[in-house]
């Protein structure tokens, strides 16, 4: 049915149009929704839309999307001008190109499904000076529509190379990831209907990062909801480009540079997260847990499992078939740290399948497990599920003293793990333990003197921890909080100078080491450092002189004389009696001060 033979309105027409304040279907905030019978202009355009009938639901079409509306189309006498109603077909078309008259699809971008509307629109927005069958030039003229229903169309690319049309909406807002596995049905055609490609009744199943078939059909999937629906229409470049395919698996080939027409649904996919974030441990979900919450570091968990090794053979059961489920707390290295870490994610409830790289695994040693051996560098794989946590409790759970304790409990654990030589975890819980007291408000008069210790033991023995790790902004940092509240603290100068020295900030270590002498001038560690310190600066000094030397030799080529003389003078200075006794004393005793000999805190 041929309804307009005016002529037809670009997109980029009706969206720039400058007498539109809004963009079009943008409600405006302040005025409340249109009840039947009331009659509103829509924005500043001149259009005013009349609400007939209400309609369902909240979504409304946008430009570019495909509707389906019926419509009459009347002047302000009455006189009908068009209508789809007299034989009874709905018109489709996409919204933007003015199909009818150019207004009439700002004004349908408002409705919703199923509404029914009275649009008014004046002679810009109708047919303008030059009017068309019926409608005389200039008219104001009134449109009678009803959506019926619409299709969302999508520009994935946004160079018209994948167009996708929703047929049927997904559920919940998840959509796949380039890691997640995903389970489609698809039918590939030519433009003259010829079937290329079809999965099976069941769909195919394929890693998104892997890739399937040709190009658009990832990038489509990505884009898509649980058991959505669409239809694509894949430009060449996004398809088999200009060599086609050969003709396989019973279907037709594929000529070069063919427009494909592909049916698609994603029946379902498997969230793959990596655990680890590089790669080594990868947990792909079978099925959901329950709620939000999942068990965290510290939650003393319980699982089954079934593990194997990449050829198969099964090493350990946990509570299948009959068997005890495994429990153990989790970042407390009770078990591999690949099964750690993955459980650490998990929900309650929830069914994984891991693969866990050797570095996480059991390393490069034979482990001997339940059923068999895991052999040196192997690669695993563990079925698990989440049976039950009890999650620690966090700060805000605790009364005042149950924060005091949990942070004195923290920081002996942490103590026990410096000793064993555990210096990352010892860290961790160090950390752990200042999260407890970290709110000063929270606390009474008589607690404070006692959060204030425990922060101060758990920073320095934090800091100390740092320097094992070489993390020497880490170790300058955590000092540097103590000495915000005790400006004098012996430990806190000595390991900031420490980490100083390692970053080869001489001058500031100096500065430390000097008000730590101040503070207690006996201390044979602080004094221990100085001697190293000194000596640093003396090799400081030289490799300074050497730098210059070479500097002025480079600037005065042609005087050799002045040069030599220079070089006299820098590589051999005047020394006071002081600085030599000082060099003579850093030769005698190299002795490096051993970090170890200010202990953590322990008490």
């Amino acid at each position: 049915m041929e309804v307009e033979k005016g002529k037809g309105t670009d997109v980029s027409d009706v969206q720039g149009e400058d007498d539109l304040d809004e963009e079009p279907g943008e409600e405006i905030e302040s005025a409340p929704p249109l009840k039947v019978g009331e009659e509103r202009e829509l924005g500043n355009s001149g259009i005013k839309k009349k609400l007939l009938n209400n309609g369902i639901h909240w979504e409304t079409p946008e430009f570019g999307d495909e509707v389906t509306v019926h419509f009459v189309g009347t002047l302000l006498n009455g006189i009908k001008f068009c209508s789809t109603r007299d034989n009874g077909e709905p018109m489709t078309f996409k919204l933007g190109e003015g199909k009818v008259a150019k207004g009439l699809d700002n004004g349908i971008t408002t409705m919703k499904k199923g509404e029914r509307v009275l649009f008014t629109l004046p002679p810009d927005f109708g047919y303008g000076a030059e009017g068309r069958d019926g409608v005389p030039p200039d008219s104001i003229v009134q449109f009678d529509v009803e959506l019926l229903s619409w299709i969302t169309v999508v520009d994935i690319c946004k160079d018209g190379g994948i167009i996708k049309k929703i047929m049927e909406k997904g559920e919940r807002n998840e959509r796949p990831s380039d890691l997640d596995e995903v389970l489609v049905k698809y039918q590939v055609a030519l433009a003259d209907g010829t079937i290329v490609a079809k999965t099976p009744e069941e769909g195919y199943e394929f890693y998104v990062k892997d890739g399937h078939l040709f190009p658009a059909l990832t990038k489509a999937i990505v884009t898509m909801k649980r058991g959505e629906k669409v239809k694509l229409i894949v430009q060449p470049k996004y398809a088999f480009g200009d060599k086609g395919k050969e003709a396989t698996d019973g279907f037709p080939s594929i000529p070069p540079n063919s427009v494909l027409n592909v049916e698609l649904e994603l029946v379902s996919f498997k969230p793959v997260i990596d655990v680890t974030g590089d790669s080594m441990v990868f947990k792909k979900i079978l099925k959901e847990g329950e709620g939000a919450l999942v068990a965290n570091e510290g939650a003393a968990v319980t699982i089954s499992y079934i593990a194997w090794l990449e050829d198969g053979t099964v090493f350990e059961r946990k509570g299948v078939d009959g068997g005890q489920p495994l429990e153990f707390i989790t970042d407390e290295e009770q078990v591999i740290p690949g099964l750690d870490r993955a459980a650490a994610t998990m929900k309650k409830g929830e069914q994984a399948l891991l693969t866990v790289s050797p570095e996480y695994g059991f390393g490069s040693v034979v482990a001997e497990r339940d059923l068999a051996a895991v052999p040196p560098s192997s690669n695993l794989v563990y079925e698990v599920e989440m049976l039950d946590f009890v999650k620690e409790k966090a700060p805000w759970e605790l009364n005042n003293q149950e924060k005091i304790e949990a942070a004195g409990k923290k920081k002996e654990e942490g103590n026990i793990l410096f000793k064993d030589g555990n210096y990352q975890r010892a860290g961790k819980k160090y950390d752990k333990a200042v999260d407890y007291v970290s709110e000063d408000g929270l606390f009474q008069d008589d607690e404070q003197k006692q959060i204030k210790a425990l922060r101060i033991s758990c920073w320095l023995n934090g800091a100390a921890c740092s320097l094992k790790l070489s993390d020497f902004w880490g170790a300058i940092q955590l000092c540097s909080k103590v000495l915000d509240f005790e400006s004098h603290n012996v430990k806190a100068l000595y390991r900031r100078a420490q980490a100083y020295m390692k970053t080869s900030d001489l001058i500031s270590a100096e500065m430390d080491i000097k008000k730590a002498l101040e503070a207690d001038p006996q201390n044979r560690e602080v004094k221990l450092l100085q001697k190293t310190l000194r000596q640093l600066q003396v090799e400081s000094n030289k490799r300074d002189a050497k730098l210059f030397t070479n500097m002025f030799a480079r600037m005065s080529k042609g005087s050799s004389m002045p040069i030599k003389k220079l070089k006299v003078e820098i590589a051999e200075p005047e020394k006071s009696e002081e600085a030599a006794a000082t060099e003579r004393e850093c030769v005698a005793e190299p002795s490096t001060p051993s970090e170890d000999r200010m202990a953590v805190d322990q008490s």
